[in-house]
């Protein structure tokens, strides 16, 4: 790497490097941060702060099928079960999942709970 010096009058130490090797030093900066980023995944996915998510799973929540159906047979959970675990019906649940009611947001929060999922995953 060829660099200059200059000296500002305030004193400052300027340094002037060719463009390609600006450009390096963005490139290495990138480099470094993704690397951070992975370990940084890599540490929450090994505390269980953070899961991997079947394609299947993903697949299913982008066609716009229900959230919580989704998130529960994910789970290996049956609808009594989580009804009981989140103190619902399980009337009541199937009436959410099949879409002929909506939840309060408390429900919704009951349910996330249950399944380990924020209320943006079970809401969108």
């Amino acid at each position: 790497m060829n660099t200059q010096r200059i000296k500002t009058p305030a004193g400052d130490t300027l340094i002037v490097l060719a463009e390609t090797d600006y450009q390096k030093l963005l490139d290495a900066a990138e480099d470094n941060a993704d690397r951070l980023a992975v370990a940084e995944f890599r540490h929450r996915l090994a505390t269980g702060d953070e899961e991997l998510i079947p394609a299947a799973v993903v697949d299913r929540l982008l066609s716009d099928e229900n959230r919580v159906r989704v998130w529960r047979e994910h789970r290996g959970l049956n609808a009594a079960a989580l009804a009981e675990q989140a103190g619902l019906s399980q009337a009541f649940l199937s009436q959410i999942e099949t879409g002929k009611r909506d939840g309060t947001i408390d429900t919704y929060r009951k349910i996330a709970a249950v399944l380990n999922v924020s209320l943006d995953d079970l809401l969108g």
